[in-house]
């Protein structure tokens, strides 16, 4: 990891404070939460970045909107194509929907409910897919190409980037506000739009601020990435119920800023994500999805490393359906 923030990475500090202009009013400013008593028993201080309770039920709406809201008028017009499991899926149709643009939405058949009906409430149309055997990116291309519409990436946009980046620059501008130096942040990783964003920030105005990604056991093809030096992919049999993590491989852009400003990778088990779930229930009072919690579950796991130290976890997201959690909780 470096010790100071790079000019040439290929997002900024100030792409990240351009975004935050343009939520300003759109996105919320989600709460950093702490439960002292719980400190005393973990030996560190520990902070949730709430993003479950941001516009959509996740952080994919800063990066959607930044990147929408940069369109011209023409493209606009032209509406927008995405391809997501649910969180982007919702972050692009409610984007679209507060700027007046036509939003269809390539989706997995066996995403949650719960993320396919949100995101048609916003008025998106959804094209769903089989995830074993059909390209939702050969889909998603052959619908933009037939209307001209503009595809919004999930993470490999240094639009999107800057975006995801503000839950980083809130992180810093928080933790200063309290008067509380932050000396690492966790957070969840899945094409790494989210942990870079917030590394780029964290560089800038935080620099002693350990970055560190989070990803499910059989998904970490980020931490194998870091430590190899170059892209790896995740094996085609990988299952986890984190569906929100499930991208091949990180992008080259994010791996472009990881390699450089992330100080390692974490990963935990699914059955280590069903107990961090519970655990911000039940003192947290969070309703956090599973691929939102393997931040909390990395840092609970790496208890004895952050040992007297203040470490934040971004929540990732919260769209959960009922089952699902009731199941997380009973584990």
């Amino acid at each position: 990891m470096t010790s100071s923030p790079a000019s040439d990475l290929p997002v900024t500090l100030a792409d990240i404070k351009a975004a935050a202009e343009r939520l300003r009013g759109k996105a919320i400013r989600t709460p950093l939460l702490n439960v002292p008593a719980l400190d005393d028993e973990l030996g560190f201080r520990l902070f949730i970045k709430a993003e479950p309770l941001q516009r959509t039920g996740s952080f994919k709406f800063r990066g959607a909107y930044n990147t929408m809201a940069l369109l011209d008028p023409e493209a606009r017009a032209r509406g927008v194509v995405a391809f997501s499991s649910g969180n982007h899926a919702q972050g692009v149709a409610a984007a679209a929907q507060l700027l007046g643009i036509r939003s269809t939405i390539v989706m997995p058949k066996d995403a949650p409910s719960i993320k396919i009906e949100n995101t048609r409430s916003y008025g998106a149309e959804v094209v769903l897919y089989d995830r074993d055997r059909e390209d939702r990116e050969a889909i998603a291309r052959r619908i933009a190409e037939d209307r001209g519409a503009t595809t919004v990436k999930p993470f490999d946009d240094v639009r999107i980037i800057a975006g995801q980046g503000t839950t980083g620059l809130e992180i810093a501008e928080q933790a200063a506000d309290a008067g509380v130096t932050v000396d690492a942040v966790i957070a969840n990783c899945s094409g790494g739009g989210l942990v870079t964003g917030c590394a780029v920030a964290l560089a800038a105005l935080s620099p002693t601020t350990e970055v560190y990604s989070s990803e499910p056991a059989e998904y970490d093809d980020m931490a194998r990435s870091l430590s190899a030096g170059t892209r790896q992919t995740n094996a085609p049999a990988s299952r986890s119920f984190c569906d929100a993590l499930l991208a091949p491989m990180p992008g080259e852009i994010t791996f472009s800023i990881a390699r450089r400003l992330l100080a390692g990778g974490f990963s935990a088990d699914d059955a280590a994500v069903a107990r961090a779930m519970a655990l911000a229930f039940e003192r947290f009072k969070l309703v956090i999805e599973p691929g939102g919690a393997v931040s909390l579950a990395c840092a609970l796991q790496q208890r004895d490393r952050f040992r007297g130290r203040t470490v934040v976890v971004v929540a990732s997201g919260g769209n959960v359906d009922r089952v699902t959690f009731a199941k997380a909780l009973a584990a």
